[in-house]
């Protein structure tokens, strides 16, 4: 990471994240209904690729049990840092408990875990636009790369998941090579969820 690089924050209580903590706690949203939420169903997930962990909370959130996986040292340090200040919060306490983080790659660690539902959300290809990605996109970008072995790790993925894998993407970008076509896809603004059921 380079000297002039903000640091990374893993916040789940101010900004954005925590308004959707406290207002939003229904299971409609896109990536709730990819993971296969439902009014009788709370799957086990995996999130395969944490970065700031904004979707593992949300579905921990939503009363799942979600290992995240994180395999950048500095990124796995602001994560734990975020969840100890998440675990101070008494509402958010219960979310955190339902949260395991683990350090390492995705590819080796999901042969020995399990879960219903594997999400993988790698870094995103270039935007062909002018608009810059927000900022903590920026500083995760930075800290962490390109991730060059995106297939493996849907493969991987794929190997592990009981119900279905989940690949978080930009909404036009075009599939990733070499990846059968989804079962299906559900579509947000400018993010869409190719979802593999099993």
């Amino acid at each position: 990471m380079r000297e002039d690089t903000p640091e990374l924050v893993c916040d789940f209580l101010g900004g954005a994240v925590g308004h959707r903590f406290r207002t939003e706690g229904g299971r409609g949203n896109a990536l709730a209904r990819a993971c296969g939420f439902s009014k009788g169903a709370t799957p086990s997930v995996i999130d395969a690729t944490a970065g700031r962990g904004r979707d593992a909370f949300l579905l921990a959130g939503l009363g799942a049990q979600v290992t995240l996986i994180e395999r950048s040292p500095q990124v796995h340090a602001a994560l734990a840092a975020g969840l100890a200040a998440a675990r101070a919060d008494a509402k958010a306490a219960g979310v955190v408990e339902r949260m395991t983080l683990l350090l390492g790659d995705s590819r080796e660690l999901l042969r020995g875990l399990s879960a219903e539902v594997v999400l993988v959300d790698p870094m995103h290809p270039p935007r062909g636009k002018a608009a810059l990605v927000k900022q903590g996109m920026r500083t995760l970008r930075a800290v962490v790369g390109a991730d060059l072995d995106s297939l493996e790790l849907m493969q991987a993925a794929l190997a592990c998941a009981r119900q279905r894998v989940v690949l978080k993407w930009p909404l036009r970008a075009a599939a990733m090579a070499g990846l059968k076509p989804p079962s299906h896809q559900i579509t947000g603004k400018t993010t869409r969820y190719d979802v593999f059921v099993k």
